[in-house]
């Protein structure tokens, strides 16, 4: 099963978004794309954002993606979703591979550490995902697959995430 689909006009729409909030985040230094309107596909308007910075599994390129978040104590959420699509999504398996993890929220960024949420820790998480971010909930009940939770624990800060970050294809 693919991605939620919008309909065309509005998953045409998201593309552009994504590919210009991603831009806006990492030329702005994080001044620009940590907090965004989602109201257009059915979140709240103002959406949490975060950078993951992490290395391809195949490629050993260094590749930085958009997701949103939500914070849980004193951890950091990211949801494997792929949009409620039965696949686990690319950032994931190369997360999973293992190779060094860091985010930025805003404008600081960590490397850190991060492990799956599971058992009667996960229901809680979720629960507490779909209260906080009600576009990611959704995404559950989308898909058969168990979508994992990542709990990322920041370690040292580190600079900010720049285009020269990101290896060429």
């Amino acid at each position: 099963m693919p991605r939620i689909s919008y309909g065309p006009e509005r998953d045409a729409q998201l593309g552009q978004w994504a590919t210009k909030q991603l831009a806006d985040y990492i030329d702005t230094g994080g001044v620009k794309g940590h907090i965004e309107d989602m109201s257009f596909v059915g979140g709240y308007r103002y959406e949490t954002m975060l950078l993951i910075r992490y290395t391809g599994r195949k490629s050993g390129r260094t590749m930085i993606v958009s997701l949103g978040y939500c914070q849980f104590g004193p951890e950091v959420v990211i949801v494997a979703s792929l949009g409620g699509s039965d696949e686990h999504p690319q950032w994931y398996r190369n997360i999973a591979a293992g190779g060094p993890l860091a985010f930025q929220i805003g404008t600081q960024a960590f490397n850190c550490s991060w492990r799956e949420a599971g058992g009667d820790e996960r229901d809680e998480v979720w629960r507490w995902v779909a209260r906080s971010n009600p576009l990611l909930g959704s995404y559950r009940i989308a898909t058969t697959r168990e979508i994992p939770l990542l709990m990322l624990t920041p370690l040292e800060e580190i600079p900010v995430f720049t285009r020269a970050d990101i290896s060429a294809a």
